[in-house]
């Protein structure tokens, strides 16, 4: 028998596997991930998830809000997703005080440390969005 935890033991054969089909995968970093899908222009995100499905129902800068705040209350751990919400934010037509006020608002639900990881990742991409 063996001391080794259960879970430790699968987290480990499943990096050794990992490592075997990819012997640089020990480096990967998500970070810059997103940076991989282009924004969508208003537009399209208008027609596929905006009033060009519901007339009646919520613009995608509306949606895209809302994506933002739940991954904000999931703790901002989907670094990746959050910056490209927010790239897909302005692109919609949002200002910086409507985004940062959907992180801020979110505060009251998911703490202070996860608004302040929205808040970094999003200061993040609206800087180079103000250097591009």
């Amino acid at each position: 028998m063996t001391d080794q935890n259960p879970f430790e033991a699968m987290m480990k054969m499943s990096q050794d596997w990992a490592k075997s089909m990819n012997v640089d995968m020990d480096a990967f970093t998500p970070k810059g991930f997103e940076n991989l899908w282009p924004t969508m222009p208003a537009e399209t995100m208008e027609m596929f998830f905006g009033k060009g499905v519901n007339p009646e129902g919520l613009d995608a800068k509306t949606r895209l809000m809302l994506t933002l705040a739940g991954l904000t209350v999931l703790g901002a751990q989907a670094e990746a997703q959050i910056r490209l919400t927010v790239r897909h934010l302005v692109e919609a037509g949002a200002s910086k005080q409507e985004i940062a006020e959907v992180i801020a608002q979110m505060g009251m639900f998911a703490g202070v440390p996860a608004m302040t990881k929205a808040m970094e990742l999003a200061t993040d991409v609206l800087d180079k969005d103000d250097n591009a």
